[in-house]
């Protein structure tokens, strides 16, 4: 059976008083007294409003009081609480944007590519091959001896890094870092994995975003943000906006389609490097032309026939026949979609399957036998310092799926086989 899917309306009510003991967010009329009650967007979610967390929820009231918000604000359904708003939500406004409603992993996404090679291909012992994808792609706070990056990645390298001199003074001393991670993984849930779909084709698959220097620049433009006297007044400090027109929001754009085209790059260089350890052991291998896409960033978009910036914080551009990239936890399955362009979730959908509980949570529940228990058949990691990204911490990505078949189609799924993590 085809599953269906679900998409609950939630309407923001502002309330001038909270009713003891009801579960109802207090007056965003109270906590942002320059929002006239009524002046405010509705919540569409793609789950059920009792899965998200009461803080995420609390967040989701506070976007939508936002007076720059346009139409409403669209809620994946891997919704989870984040650093002012909430991870899985896309926001559209008017001549404003909110670095928090990006992130601090700017341009952070996903690149995967179908190579020729079959399951029977592979070798018995995954190890050999996991151990060369980590001697050549860097992960956690490592980083490459030499710059990685070639003309094999992209045509433009010189005037990219020209670009650099021009970004906020803040980070100009950053600029070997960046050299040298320009094709790094870096850690938590950002992985690099060979998987196969359910014909057993071979796919490299990795998730990674614009390394320590989009987080230098987001963290910066976040602080400079708050401290602009039109964001006095906001529920929430962390929501805090550039308005167009302004010195302030011509800054943070410049960096951040810097950034994001840093982790453009960055994921082309990683996914050329993993394909050449897979060629070195293969030689008549083949591949697709690659996919990517971000999941933390800003576009310039129209819709509903208005011209906005549109932030997707977890969330993916999922217009009509774009390709794109879903996936679940290190032990579970993966999604390559197309996109149906529904404008009701601002022709978006889903990251991942989104976290279920906090790292710290997981640490305290879960142990490494827990995680070589969740993970059997998988090469990867199984000790204790990646506990924190065990399959039982987020949510099912199956379910995630269905809940957003008005958004995407499923062209593949995709099961690690081997997994490398920071």
């Amino acid at each position: 059976m085809t599953p269906v899917a679900h998409r609950f309306l939630f309407s923001v009510r502002l309330r001038e008083n909270r009713t003891p003991g009801s579960g109802c967010p207090p007056s965003l009329a109270a906590m942002a007294p320059n929002i006239v009650p009524g002046k405010h967007v509705d919540i569409h979610l793609w789950t059920r409003p009792e899965t998200v967390e009461p803080v995420a929820m609390q967040q989701l009231h506070n976007i939508a009081a936002l007076p720059w918000a346009v139409k409403h604000v669209a809620v994946m359904p891997d919704v989870h609480y984040g650093k002012g708003a909430t991870v899985g939500s896309v926001i559209a406004m008017r001549e404003a944007v909110s670095p928090a409603a990006v992130g601090v992993d700017i341009g952070c996404g996903m690149a995967a590519v179908r190579t020729s090679l079959r399951a029977e291909d592979l070798p018995d012992d995954l190890g050999r091959i996991r151990s060369a994808l980590e001697s050549v792609v860097p992960v956690g706070f490592h980083q490459h001896q030499d710059p990685a990056f070639d003309q094999r990645d992209a045509s433009d390298w010189d005037s990219f890094w020209r670009g650099f001199d021009n970004l906020t003074p803040v980070v100009r001393d950053k600029v070997d870092r960046a050299l040298r991670q320009m094709g790094t993984l870096g850690g938590g849930n950002h992985f690099l994995e060979i998987c196969l779909d359910t014909t057993d084709q071979v796919w490299v698959m990795l998730h990674s975003g614009s390394r320590n220097i989009g987080n230098e620049l987001a963290k910066y433009h976040i602080e400079v943000a708050r401290k602009l006297a039109h964001n006095d007044e906001l529920p929430d400090p962390d929501l805090a906006v550039f308005l167009a027109g302004t010195p302030e929001m011509a800054a943070y754009r410049h960096d951040l389609y810097w950034a994001q085209d840093y982790a453009r790059r960055n994921r082309a260089v990683m996914l050329r490097l993993a394909t050449e350890v897979l060629r070195a052991r293969f030689p008549h291998v083949q591949f697709d032309e690659p996919i990517s896409c971000h999941h933390n960033y800003v576009a310039e978009e129209t819709h509903f026939g208005e011209e906005v910036l549109v932030t997707r914080k977890g969330a993916i551009r999922a217009g009509r026949g774009d390709l794109g990239i879903i996936p679940g936890s290190m032990g579970t399955a993966s999604y390559i979609v197309r996109g149906l362009g529904n404008p009701d979730s601002f022709e978006s959908a889903s990251h991942g399957a989104g976290r279920r509980m906090s790292r710290n949570a997981a640490r305290k529940r879960f142990t490494a036998e827990d995680l070589a228990a969740q993970t059997a058949g998988v090469e990867c990691r199984k000790d204790s310092g990646v506990v924190d990204e065990i399959p039982a911490a987020y949510k099912d990505i199956d379910e995630v799926i269905a809940n957003q078949t008005d958004l995407i189609e499923v062209v593949a799924k995709l099961k690690q086989v081997v997994c490398v993590k920071g």
